[in-house]
């Protein structure tokens, strides 16, 4: 109604009838579930590219019941649609681990993090592990996680064989006189220093053979003549060397009094830092070639906090995962100990390294903190050692690492190493069979549609029992019947097949095991299992072409449309097929077909392709073939996107108009795109009664009248006598 107008002008309205679209809506998203080598467990993941499938889950192996399942995505994705694979759990799976406060531990109890997920639910706070594979499986033995902090500034070279009796004990001081009128970093640059540097030992060495030890020395004071303390935090390149060979090193007890009478002067000084690698076991690597010496990030020290930033490397120690012995995988330059801290650089990222490594690492989560990390040579333990007030204690502890960054001073373990083991696969000899509840639960995934949107559910291989492949592709069935958004690619058991040289023992195999699944429109059957070449095993393989008639489907949507048949010679050519198990012939497809089966053959001068388009409803049907089925479901799709637009509007002629507007030129479009041969459109008063309008309803009746595809092709000759006229004869045959 008009709003009326109290004095002359022009009013302006608008009244929008264009809301609410119809578009085709099929993505060609496939979907399968599978035991992988790797990958996250149980939770579906988008992959696009083959590269893209080895770097998730791996490559694959050796075995019949893992590469059919990875040779099947493979195979889905040569035709270039989005597939959702899940990794399927099992009772065995374990994830490499490296055991809490041990370096080069064995795994010290069992370790299962099945996805991101499962880390944020259940493992946040685990403290039966170090470190983790990102997911299960023997993939990740192996794996070296190389850590460090600054634990220590400089490495002091004694003359020496025998650091015991000379009083060097980790967890006890050592102090030095400063040369005179030393520089002091911070003080200004004409300001001196006369006094002492006081410092705690984090490590020892000794060298028997050579008579020669090393201390490592973290500077923690500076006292001057007149014992007044300051705390300090040696640098490298800073205008005092801390501890140098021209120093006087005494050994300070846990009293804080002198362990010894004798002074020693050091035979060398090093940055402690400088000659810190990799533990790796076929090459040397040096820590500053991958990053500067970790101190304090800038964050924890603009909060008075100290000693919180250290790197973290994984590295590929002996080539188990990309073939190159010591290849880093990857490397996290500067993250914290500190929970609340955030990149000074990338702003607001956090950088507390177990939550950085749960988000970004490919390959690890972060777990317990180490509780006694300190190298502790001669059994001293740093933790339970007292000291005077005169010395800071630099000690490794749970209670300093995971705690906002105010005011703390956090404990430091120096340069550690972990080997990652006790990754099991499937089964306990490192097999990968799984077990038909897992993947039924793995296909679970799939079955709401209001969360993963899917096109086509590939069943990819069966299992070695004939009644169990039968129970995974009834499932799948049920999926797709069930979703009606799809429809579900099934192929034969592999046993009935493979292996057989009679074409007519072949033929029967097929009808029996198809016979007994269910009646469905939303199904495909094919007959195909193809040889092909896996060039990561340098093998051929027999895998099923259940993955490449979704695939045709795929190319059928890019060349043409989804209403268009996915068989025959101009769409449904199947790639990479070097031969057929079974090759059925014209009587065998003619047993096949009424079964719902479609065939699988090879033309010569053609290769391989689908020789049926049936779909697998048990009875005569607009709705068995597939392209009226995938007509139908794009239709649908489409048209469902438009209704919901009406939701919540008056049930009155305006909105059935604006509803019939959106339907109708998209219909128009289909029938000019060959989809349809006609159609009418019904939302009016005739369909929208009263009782309809009062019971908050909206209905429109959508009548198709869809497009076939030619199964059967009569060709007929008709030879005739010279004189006769054509006309005559026309029809007459």
């Amino acid at each position: 109604m008009a709003t009326p107008q109290l004095s002359p002008g022009v009013l302006v309205r608008e009244v929008d009838l264009t809301v609410g679209r119809a578009d085709n809506v099929l993505d060609n998203i496939g979907a399968i579930a599978g035991p992988f080598k790797m990958g996250p467990v149980n939770d579906a993941i988008d992959i696009t590219t083959e590269q893209e499938l080895i770097n998730v889950f791996g490559k694959p192996l050796s075995t019949d019941s893992q590469y059919q399942y990875w040779m099947s995505a493979a195979s889905y994705l040569s035709y270039g649609g989005v597939l959702k694979v899940v990794r399927t759990a099992g009772s065995t799976l374990q994830n490499a681990n490296a055991g809490v406060g041990v370096a080069y531990t064995t795994m010290t109890g069992s370790a299962r993090i099945d996805n991101y997920d499962d880390y944020l639910n259940e493992h946040t706070e685990a403290t039966n592990f170090n470190y983790a594979a990102k997911n299960p499986g023997s993939w990740a033995n192996n794996l070296k996680v190389c850590f460090i902090d600054d634990q220590a500034d400089q490495t002091i070279g004694i003359t020496t064989s025998n650091l015991r009796s000379a009083g060097f004990i980790v967890g006890y001081g050592v102090t030095a006189q400063l040369p005179a009128n030393s520089v002091i970093p911070g003080a200004g640059t004409t300001s001196s220093f006369n006094g002492y540097l006081k410092g705690i030992i984090t490590g020892v060495s000794t060298d028997a053979t050579n008579s020669a030890s090393t201390i490592n020395v973290k500077v923690t004071q500076r006292v001057s003549t007149t014992g007044v303390l300051s705390a300090t935090d040696y640098q490298e390149g800073t205008s005092y060397a801390a501890f140098d060979t021209s120093d006087a090193v005494w050994p300070v007890n846990n009293s804080g009094t002198l362990s010894s009478t004798t002074a020693y002067t050091p035979a060398t000084v090093a940055d402690w830092y400088d000659a810190q690698t990799l533990d790796l076991t076929n090459s040397i690597v040096y820590w500053k070639e991958i990053a500067p010496k970790p101190t304090t990030n800038k964050y924890v020290l603009d909060r008075k906090g100290k000693n919180d930033a250290c790197h973290i490397v994984v590295v590929d120690d002996l080539g188990d995962v990309t073939g190159i012995q010591g290849a880093l995988l990857e490397k996290h330059i500067s993250l914290s100990k500190a929970l609340d801290a955030i990149s000074a650089v990338n702003s607001p990222q956090k950088i507390w390294y177990e939550g950085f490594l749960a988000l970004y690492s490919e390959y690890i989560y972060g777990g317990g903190n180490p509780s006694n990390a300190i190298d502790t040579y001669w059994n001293t333990d740093p933790v339970a050692t007292g000291f005077s007030t005169d010395f800071t204690k630099v000690t490794a502890g749970d209670s300093l690492w995971g705690v906002n960054a105010q005011g703390v001073t956090y404990s430091a373990i120096g340069n550690k190493s972990y080997l990652l083991t006790g990754g099991i696969d499937y089964s306990a000899a490192g097999g990968m069979k799984c077990e038909l509840g897992d993947l039924i639960t793995s296909y679970g995934k799939f079955s709401n549609k209001d969360e993963i949107e899917v096109d086509y559910i590939i069943m990819g291989p069966g299992f070695d029992n004939e009644y169990d492949s039968q129970a995974k592709a009834g499932y799948c069935i049920s999926l797709a019947q069930a979703r009606k958004d799809c429809v579900t690619t099934i192929g034969p058991h592999r046993a009935s097949l493979v292996g057989l040289s009679n074409s007519t023992d072949q033929t029967d195999n097929l009808i029996k095991y198809f016979s007994t699944l269910a009646s469905s429109s939303y199904a495909i059957f094919d007959s195909g299992y193809k040889y092909t070449y896996d060039r990561f095993n340098n093998k051929f393989r027999w895998i099923p072409t259940n993955a490449d008639i979704a695939g045709l489907m795929v190319r059928t949507n890019l060349v043409a449309y989804p209403w268009f048949s996915p068989a025959g010679q101009q769409r449904g050519i199947i790639n990479n097929a070097i031969k057929l198990a079974y090759n059925p012939n014209k009587a065998q497809r003619d047993k096949l077909y009424p079964q719902r089966v479609n065939a699988v053959i090879t033309q010569p001068g053609l290769g391989t392709l689908l020789f049926g388009d049936k779909t697998a409803l048990g009875y005569a049907s607009a709705f068995d073939r597939i392209n009226v089925r995938r007509l139908f479901l794009t239709i649908e799709q489409a048209l469902q996107k438009a209704a919901e637009a009406q939701l919540f509007e008056l049930n009155d002629e305006l909105t059935r108009a604006n509803f019939r507007n959106i339907v109708n030129p998209y219909l128009r479009d289909v029938q000019a795109k060959r989809g349809l041969y006609g159609f009418l459109v019904v939302c009016d008063s005739t369909n929208n009664t009263p009782d309809v309008i009062d019971n908050n309803e909206f209905r429109a009746d959508i009548f198709l009248k869809p497009a076939k595809s030619i199964n059967y092709v009569t060709l007929t000759f008709v030879a005739t006598r010279t004189g006769v006229d054509f006309e005559e004869v026309v029809g007459r045959v």
